[in-house]
């Protein structure tokens, strides 16, 4: 048997313990801090790239602004056409959408399509779930007010934005929409996300809890939607588990 003089020497010292429990606490605070910060989807205008109930882990730094860190420690790059990104936005606070247009870019969108620059975009991303026509969302910039949900501000600045049925995007702006076209508020409707405004990239999904969509018509087969409401599976179906650790693109 060990001794009790044995085990208090098998035992760390109470200060070195206490030091390694805060050097832990000081390296998880820096993470989330600075590189990693959690996020719960909470509508459904990215599906279905993400899910409502889908928590996610995006990365602080790599749209930060270049410098000693993001040059050895923390990886810097350029924003790009088909990144998703978290952005400031007075209502909610912070929201999550694809960049479709770049600084410089002619945009227009006709039947729902998106042409950059004079070529239909291939956008294996995007999803058209059913829903009302709506002239002002379908084709734009539209050069009729018809949607009462446009911003009023937003709809003068897009007409002195707009060349030949195009909008052209400012320096430093961003254009972007969400994935579920027929059920985004984006761009079309609010305006352009200056590029100080963007924080992040989503990373992974770390959890995703079964949450039923608004905008669904019928269950998906194979689960991409994931709101299979069977009683003897509801325990087990809580989450949707093959999302777990599946990284954003």
């Amino acid at each position: 048997m060990i001794g009790w003089s044995q085990l208090r020497l098998q035992m760390p010292a109470l200060p070195d313990a206490l030091a390694s429990l805060l050097r832990t606490v000081v390296v998880a605070l820096f993470v989330l801090t600075f590189v990693l910060q959690p996020f719960l989807i909470p509508s459904e205008s990215m599906e279905h790239t993400l899910l409502v109930g889908d928590f996610l882990l995006f990365n602080k730094q790599v749209f930060a602004q270049p410098g000693p860190m993001s040059r050895w420690v923390l990886p810097y790059r350029p924003i790009q056409r088909g990144d998703i990104v978290v952005f400031h936005h007075p209502d909610p606070p912070l929201l999550v959408k694809r960049v479709i247009g770049l600084p410089g870019d002619r945009l227009r969108i006709e039947s729902g399509r998106v042409v950059i620059n004079g070529n239909k975009l291939d956008e294996p991303y995007a999803s058209f779930e059913p829903a009302q026509a709506n002239a002002f969302r379908d084709n734009f910039p539209a050069a009729i007010y018809t949607d009462p949900e446009v911003d009023p501000d937003w709809w003068r600045l897009m007409q002195s934005l707009t060349q030949q049925g195009e909008l052209v995007v400012p320096p430093d702006e961003y254009f972007v929409l969400g994935d579920n076209r027929n059920h985004s508020m984006d761009s079309r409707f609010w305006g352009l996300v200056p590029r100080q405004a963007i924080v992040a990239r989503p990373l992974v999904i770390y959890f995703s809890l079964r949450r039923a969509s608004k905008t669904d018509v019928e269950q998906a087969q194979d689960d991409r939607l994931g709101h299979n409401r069977m009683i003897l599976n509801r325990l087990a179906e809580f989450a949707r588990w093959s999302r777990i650790f599946r990284v954003v693109r």
